[in-house]
């Protein structure tokens, strides 16, 4: 069983954390998003996740990274993205997708994870 294992690195004076996973590296968008609303990194992350250019940028990551991704769950999202009514959330980005690039977690060691990209 490969148990993940976290790390912590300092950006700027704030302590992120990084979730090492079957030898990959997720970032914690939590302690970034903690660093701008300490109390409401929840907010933060679901209101970058409204915005079209992230679910572009999101999309065009698992396109590329991800042999698995629905697509057409992509496009339904993106073309609600922006729009006042649209809310999405990590998890459900990632159960609807299949996501690989984003790891959700609950309960008090959780959050919101990204895979680091690696350089081509």
């Amino acid at each position: 069983m490969n148990i993940p294992r976290k790390t912590k690195v300092q950006v700027k004076g704030t302590e992120i954390t990084v979730l090492v996973h079957h030898a990959q590296d997720y970032i914690s968008l939590t302690d970034i998003a903690k660093h701008r609303e300490p109390n409401r990194s929840d907010h933060v992350i679901q209101n970058w996740m409204r915005n079209r250019n992230t679910i572009e940028f999101l999309g065009i990551w698992e396109t590329l990274n991800n042999p698995d991704f629905k697509p057409l769950e992509f496009e339904g999202f993106r073309n609600r993205a922006g729009l006042n009514s649209f809310v999405l959330t990590p998890a459900q980005w990632i159960q609807a997708t299949h996501a690989v690039g984003i790891v959700s977690r609950s309960g008090r060691y959780g959050g919101t994870f990204a895979l680091k990209d690696k350089p081509q």
